[in-house]
């Protein structure tokens, strides 16, 4: 009786199965019926239809077409690009070479004006109204001859800071030529406009471009470490008249503020009227560095300030300020 009752359950079983594989088969059955009926080709359209679907096809291809023609024509751009970077950057390494090569050379030492005077001597009146001359040192005067602009040589031990520095009438030319005067984005490292290197400042401003090709002061930011400054704490400035060595004080960030902002602006800093106001300007630009170095300018010392574009705001800058100390 349990034997018939269980075979009975399994014919239940199989018969309770039977509607759900006929549903099935209906629908595997409409599904080949539906798969007739779509179009298989642009035949299968009506004239209409296939005419939208070609000028839809054309306009794809004409996207596909300037997709690809953009992709090369950009690639090629980039490409171009870092082939003139790197041109740029190895003609400015080239030249800095050529520049450090004429240290010293003495092929142009007697050169005179029209008057039979040395070219490389300038005079002024001290404070007492006595006449004092003062000549390019030796070591410069090839460099000198070259552009009568030369003002100095800057160099940091270990770093690409290394070579001449210059002086324009005002402090745009420098900005897009380079030494020899020619037409250059990278510029040439020089010397704020109102300074006066026969007479001297209290504060030397040098001002250099900040660069992806990494010339010029490209690498002044690195100063921000305190281990950077550890190794580079000196700096070679000479003028041409005299030999300086400079050593680290302050390293900082700044900007470019609008006329009427009563703020300190570290670039209108080139002499003090006053002993406070020496002090007062000591005490803005250790406020504002990255770290206290332990080096202390006293009135009456000579400063060194480099200045370079920062982009981390709008006008920007980084700035590292020295001391004389030789």
């Amino acid at each position: 009786m349990v034997q018939k009752q269980g075979q009975r359950t399994q014919k239940g079983r199989i018969q309770a199965k039977k509607p759900d594989t006929e549903r099935k088969s209906r629908k595997a059955a409409e599904d080949n019926e539906e798969e007739k009926k779509t179009p298989k080709s642009l035949d299968d359209y009506d004239p209409k239809m296939r005419q939208l679907i070609l000028e839809e096809m054309r306009r794809s291809e004409r996207r596909r077409r300037i997709f690809i023609v953009g992709f090369v024509l950009c690639a090629v751009l980039g490409f171009g690009a870092y082939i003139l970077y790197y041109y740029n950057g190895k003609k400015g390494d080239d030249r800095s070479e050529v520049y450090a090569s004429q240290l010293g050379n003495d092929s142009m030492n007697n050169a005179t004006d029209s008057q039979g005077n040395s070219v490389y001597v300038a005079t002024l009146t001290d404070e007492k109204g006595e006449t004092v001359r003062k000549e390019v040192l030796d070591i410069y005067k090839k460099l000198y001859f070259m552009n009568n602009d030369l003002i100095g040589y800057i160099k940091i031990d270990d770093t690409n800071i290394d070579g001449p520095v210059v002086q324009g009438k005002d402090n745009d030319f420098y900005l897009s030529h380079d030494f020899e005067k020619k037409d250059d984005v990278a510029g040439c490292l020089f010397l704020d406009c109102a300074c006066d290197i026969v007479k001297g400042n209290d504060n030397f401003i040098i001002y250099g471009h900040h660069l992806q090709s990494g010339r010029m002061f490209s690498k002044l930011g690195a100063y921000e470490s305190k281990d950077y400054y550890e190794k580079h704490r000196f700096i070679r400035f000479d003028t041409i008249y005299e030999e300086g060595t400079y050593q680290v004080m302050y390293a900082f960030r700044s900007r470019v503020y609008d006329a009427d902002q009563v703020v300190f602006k570290y670039y209108q800093f080139l002499d003090a009227q006053s002993e406070e106001e020496f002090y007062s300007a000591m005490e803005e630009m250790s406020r504002l560095a990255y770290y206290d170095t332990g080096v202390v300018a006293h009135y009456g010392d000579r400063l060194l300030t480099l200045s370079t574009c920062d982009y981390n705001e709008q006008n920007g800058r980084f700035v590292v300020v020295a001391k004389k100390i030789d």
